[in-house]
């Protein structure tokens, strides 16, 4: 049986819940096919469940580094750039990974929550351990190691999936 919320789970004292989440990305710009894909699954969610993303600038990789340097430098701008109050959630292959029910149960606590959600994917070497200590959540899509432009496609659509869940929107069929 497949798992539904109650109209009634949608309002609290009769007022529409809200959720901004943003997706903070550390990476390069991306080819045009992400953020094409991105923006398909992201102007679906309706202004109560809002997706925004926001690009960081990776640190500057040179042949002699060191990348537990560079996931450092990386945190520094994440931890600045995530709004004040917002739960993190980390994209990591090592995390939890759920099927969509579990999802569309999560994405119903973070809206009834009443605060913005923060989701941060790391750079090319990953998050640093602080980065991982800090999140409420780690999240894997997949135990594979995915490409950072996919998993932004990737994460906006299983949100929208979601969303649809909630609201028993044909879009999900299982």
């Amino acid at each position: 049986m497949t798992w539904r919320p109650s109209p009634a789970s949608w309002k609290r004292n009769q007022v529409e819940l809200s959720l901004r989440i943003h997706l903070l990305a550390v990476s390069d710009r991306q080819p045009a096919w992400v953020q094409a894909g991105f923006d398909e699954f992201s102007k679906r969610l309706v202004k109560e469940c809002q997706l925004e993303l926001r690009e960081l600038a990776p640190a500057k990789r040179g042949k002699t580094g060191h990348p537990e340097r560079w996931r450092e430098e990386e945190w520094s701008r994440i931890a600045a750039a995530m709004p004040k109050g917002a739960p993190l959630i980390a994209l990591d292959e090592r995390g939890e990974c759920v099927d969509t029910q579990t999802l569309s149960r999560r994405l119903e606590r973070w809206l009834q929550g009443g605060s913005d959600v923060c989701l941060v994917i790391g750079g090319a070497d990953g998050l640093h351990p602080d980065c991982l200590a800090a999140a409420q959540w780690r999240w894997s899509l997949s135990p594979l190691t995915l490409p950072h432009g996919l998993v932004r496609v990737v994460v906006a659509e299983q949100l929208y999936r979601a969303w649809s869940v909630l609201k028993g929107h044909p879009y999900h069929r299982a």
